[in-house]
């Protein structure tokens, strides 16, 4: 009575076992995956080789960005009810426009500008990583927050002094040792993964 009365039967040890390993079986990376590693990894060495016309790249492309963000604002102003939010967006679509502008017909001058703003932003991000290692020095992985505060202070300060000839090599040479550093880390956790799927099978 106990065994029928529910009219279900419990499933078979083999049943549990193949369950638990479709849910635990890792997924293989796809081709797709390399290609996209290695595509990052081509283009950061090429941003590094080719470092001026890598930052007039980034510059053009901010330009366009700038100049869609404009758009996109006057569409919202139009939308908006509000006169206070109207002349706000208004106001904020402007100043893309004029960044935009600046940027797609003064690409070297944008090079310079945004250069600056890349060294006063690695100093204030070196200074504030070291005020947490002060403050929490005592804790682990403090000594990360020094390294990391210190090391992007002096290629702050760096950028900072031999600016505006740091411009012809800053944005483009960080771009391409993050597209390459990205690119090598995607491959590795790639290659990992493949081999922990052919392991599981």
């Amino acid at each position: 009575m106990c065994g029928t009365g529910s009219g279900i039967a419990p499933p078979n040890a083999k049943g549990y076992m193949s369950t638990a390993t479709a849910i635990s079986a890792p997924e293989k990376p796809s081709a797709g995956t390399y290609v996209w590693a290695i595509l990052l990894m081509v283009t950061g060495l090429f941003a590094i080789a080719l470092p001026l016309e890598a930052s007039l790249g980034v510059v053009l492309v901010i330009g366009w960005l700038l100049l869609f963000g404009c758009g996109f604002q006057v569409v919202h102003a139009i939308r908006s009810r509000r006169i206070g939010k109207v002349l706000w967006r208004l106001l904020i679509a402007f100043l893309y426009l004029v960044a935009g502008f600046y940027f797609l017909t003064h690409p070297l001058l944008g090079v310079a500008t945004l250069t600056l703003a890349l060294a006063i932003f690695f100093c204030v991000k070196g200074i504030m990583d070291l005020v947490v290692y002060f403050q929490e020095r005592k804790s682990a992985g403090a000594g990360w927050h020094l390294w990391n505060g210190a090391i992007t202070l002096i290629l702050g300060l760096l950028i900072w002094r031999h600016w505006p000839s740091s411009a012809v090599w800053a944005i483009g040479m960080l771009l391409g040792i993050h597209l390459l550093m990205n690119g090598m880390t995607l491959l590795m956790l790639t290659i990992a993964a493949r081999r922990l799927a052919a392991a599981s099978n």
